[in-house]
């Protein structure tokens, strides 16, 4: 679903470009093919056995992260730069005939989803960990690595969502590095390309943990199936036959990943709606596995005793990202509902 936005958005902005930097109807193209090639490509991919044998793409995504992020950001003091003064306001997008004030409401509820989602990395620090080399201890390397990408990720959020809103007012577009008002548009092509390669390993990164959790499960329950268990050694085209290059073949593993990727796939088909998805997956994941599991693990691990002030605090910590997960969730439902009338309409 994500990746037809900037793969769509490459021709996009190259057809405006054409017709002169004025956007119109002639250069809307349909996302599906995009998607469903995203979808082939995680087919493949979907195929690596697991998250410590995806370290280099998992390395090429962190890359092609930092890459659109730096021409996104300078993209944007570029154009606010030029203008020279500010468009956005500090209450926000102006109620008017195009947003309306329970609009403007909800809107800010799908953007709680979305900051949400952003932060919502805790289910592959796991996954993370057990491939971190010690000494040091893992430990002391994760608690460095989360406060640096904990401010790292939140220094270019602010400076993007501050020099975008600056820099564009009311007409911000939801997905910086798919609006026609920033040039050029090579540089634009470039970040787009950084994206598309970022997602095709962000969307390991976060199934690779499904996969493995489903397919231990599967082993547990089913320990005498030879259709869940039986590996077969497949020895890789260039490799001797001494050699350590196999693959190996998992018929469950074959079948299982393949229907998660082709139902993730019909659905980012069905539901083509960037923003409003984000949030809603990001209200969703949010309080439990962000928030509600860590707190209770912590309160048990120290045996905080009730009603100390720690205790309540944590609560009331939890309570209050718990109201933010459920409005979240609303505004993106809301945003969603929206966007399905809209289709309909067009």
């Amino acid at each position: 679903m994500y990746k037809k936005q900037w793969n769509r958005a490459i021709r996009q902005t190259n057809c405006v470009h054409r017709s002169g930097g004025v956007s119109s109807g002639a250069c809307s193209t349909n996302a599906s093919p995009y998607i469903i090639a995203f979808g082939v490509a995680q087919l493949i991919l979907s195929q690596i056995k697991n998250f410590g044998q995806l370290w280099w793409l998992s390395s090429v995504a962190a890359a092609m992260s930092f890459t659109y992020s730096f021409i996104g950001l300078g993209l944007e003091i570029a154009k606010f730069a030029s203008t020279g003064r500010i468009k956005g306001t500090i209450t926000g997008v102006s109620i008017g005939p195009t947003v309306t004030p329970v609009q403007k409401v909800w809107r800010v509820f799908q953007a709680l989803g979305n900051i949400a989602f952003a932060y919502s990395y805790n289910m592959i620090l796991i996954e993370i960990q057990d491939t971190v080399k010690s000494p040091p201890s893992e430990l002391e390397t994760m608690k460095v690595a989360n406060r640096f990408s904990v401010a790292v990720t939140t220094l270019f959020y602010m400076l993007c969502g501050c020099f975008g809103y600056a820099a564009f007012g009311d007409s911000s577009p939801g997905n910086l590095l798919t609006s026609t008002g920033l040039k050029p548009y090579w540089l634009l092509d470039i970040a787009n390309v950084a994206v598309v390669l970022h997602l095709l390993g962000a969307y390991q990164v976060y199934s690779q943990p499904l996969f493995a959790f489903v397919e231990e499960k599967a082993a547990k329950w089913f320990p005498d199936s030879r259709f869940v268990n039986k590996e077969t050694k497949i020895r890789l085209p260039g490799s001797s036959k001494d050699g350590n290059y196999y693959y190996n073949f998992n018929m469950f593993r074959l079948v299982w990943r393949t229907v998660f990727v082709v139902v993730s796939t019909v659905i980012s088909v069905l539901v083509p709606f960037f923003n409003d998805v984000v949030g809603l997956l990001g209200a969703i994941g949010f309080w439990p596995l962000t928030v509600y599991f860590p707190v209770e693990m912590y309160i048990a691990e120290r045996k905080l005793a009730r009603w100390s002030r720690t205790w309540v605090l944590l609560k009331l910590l939890s309570f209050g990202c718990f109201v933010v997960t459920l409005v979240a969730a609303a505004g993106s439902v809301a945003g969603i509902i929206d966007d399905l009338k809209a289709s309909k309409g067009s």
